[in-house]
């Protein structure tokens, strides 16, 4: 969109904040860059620069703004609904794999040479990987200074940087001001524990959390999860490492699903007059997803045929008898469901439930294990769906959910769904799944979201927000 400069002025002129991570405003006459709902006084149009990134911005010189924080703006819809190179790059550098892996190991996850994603990223962005990955560097150093009492010494090296001299040497250039001036500016807040963080997160609205929450908490697995009502999006994350932050934020996002774009969403669904008034009733409604795409794969299976609390019984158990136990000072937690490797080496004889069911979990967890599926955020939703679909007793409606929620297709479609047939039955929809998909087609590339809509009609508990 930064290429569009009518557009972008109108946004910056009308203090849009549908368009906060969209692009980004650099100011040539102040060097400090924006976010397009900046609530400052708006710059001649003629020292507007528009950029699409972050990190191009502080690539050219410009210093993030101290009044609207463009660096704390929600993240760019497009990694969403995309699945081409640069998409899945970007979902790789928010989960941290520059800082752990390097360069070449973002590029062998992709499967392409370092070269060639650089100058891809290039070209889109305005930056590369290193770039894109000091940014976040930066934002989530940002974040720990002002959150935390932590000493400086933690926080750079917490937040991804090889020395203290380039912390603070970052810091200074991308926000004008020394560590320890962002902290007084900040108040100096305390921190809520050891390990902890506490934190806001952003996002976009329109926002309707009944179903987002709703599902979460209804199809949560004992002793693994567990719901706390707030008043806000509350972030508070108990880590063993803090340099596991900027993953953990990007995993939290995903799972709430907080960097869509519900206009453009909801533009195209309201199009539709069957789906118009429910999207009328409860505008930015956002699909469930998830922070263990393992771990969900394994968990739509079990959920298979049966009911939500059977499937959470099923889960539970599981992550009982093979899970790490965890302590949690907090609530209830008390175990990390089991991943690949874990289930992989368990005897199916031993589980509750039909043996077809037991093959089809085995084989599975077999294939997560062995590496020929990959669901993790670099994946090809092509051929993660080819590979799924040939694993014995996986049809359709695993397929899809698994790619609504756990690949993070927004175009994912369950069809076959009960509750999707039935809603569509109840607003004189197509009711078969051949004659649905045809209908469907105009709601394209946003099915996933059509199916929440859909969900809603009905009073399932995946629907009710827990206590309201």
């Amino acid at each position: 969109m930064h290429a569009d400069r009518d557009r972008c002025v109108r946004a910056v002129r009308s203090r849009d904040a549908r368009f906060d991570g969209w692009f980004f405003t650099a100011v040539t006459s102040t060097g400090i860059y924006c976010r397009p709902s900046c609530p400052a006084l708006t710059p001649r149009p003629e020292n507007m620069v528009f950029l699409p990134s972050a990190a191009a911005c502080q690539q050219a010189g410009f210093r993030a703004c101290k009044r609207c924080r463009p660096d704390a703006s929600p993240g760019s819809p497009e990694w969403n609904h995309r699945a081409d190179l640069v998409a899945r790059a970007m979902r790789l550098v928010a989960d941290g794999v520059v800082d752990r892996e390097g360069v070449p190991g973002l590029a062998a996850r992709l499967g392409y040479s370092a070269r060639q994603v650089e100058r891809q990223l290039n070209a889109e962005l305005g930056a590369g990987p290193l770039a894109l990955a000091r940014a976040q560097r930066a934002q989530t150093a940002r974040l720990l200074v002002e959150t935390t009492t932590l000493p400086m010494a933690d926080i750079a090296f917490a937040s991804g940087f090889s020395s203290i001299r380039t912390f603070n040497e970052t810091v200074q250039e991308v926000y004008a001001l020394a560590p320890s001036a962002l902290r007084a500016r900040a108040g100096g807040t305390a921190e809520p524990g050891a390990g902890t963080v506490r934190l806001r997160l952003p996002l976009r609205g329109p926002f309707t959390p009944d179903n987002l929450f709703g599902h979460l908490a209804a199809t949560a697995v004992p002793g693994v999860e567990e719901w706390r009502l707030p008043e806000y999006v509350d972030c508070r994350l108990r880590l063993r490492e803090l340099r596991d932050l900027p993953a953990a934020i990007s995993r939290c996002r995903r799972l709430l699903d907080l960097d869509a774009d519900p206009e453009a969403v909801d533009t195209v669904l309201a199009a539709d007059p069957d789906l118009a008034p429910l999207v009328r009733k409860a505008p930015g409604r956002r699909v469930p997803r998830t922070t263990d795409e393992a771990e969900f794969a394994v968990r739509a299976v079990l959920g298979q045929q049966v009911s939500t609390a059977a499937a959470r019984t099923h889960a539970g158990r599981l992550a009982a008898s093979y899970g790490t136990p965890v302590e949690d000072p907090d609530g209830g937690l008390t175990h990390l469901f089991p991943g690949p490797a874990a289930l992989a080496a368990l005897d199916p004889e031993q589980l509750a439930m039909p043996r077809s069911r037991r093959r089809t979990l085995t084989g599975l967890v077999d294939a997560l294990a062995g590496g020929t599926l990959a669901l993790g955020a670099d994946s090809d939703w092509d051929l993660a769906r080819a590979r799924l679909a040939e694993l014995p007793g996986i049809g359709p409606w695993t397929v899809e959910v698994i790619a609504m929620r756990a690949l993070g297709d927004p175009d994912a479609f369950p069809v076959t769904d009960l509750g999707v047939r039935q809603a569509a039955e109840a607003l004189g929809l197509p009711a078969t799944p051949a004659a649905l998909t045809r209908r469907a087609a105009a709601w394209r590339p946003w099915r996933a979201y059509a199916t929440q809509y859909l969900w809603a009609t009905s009073t399932h508990p995946i629907n009710v927000m827990p206590g309201s």
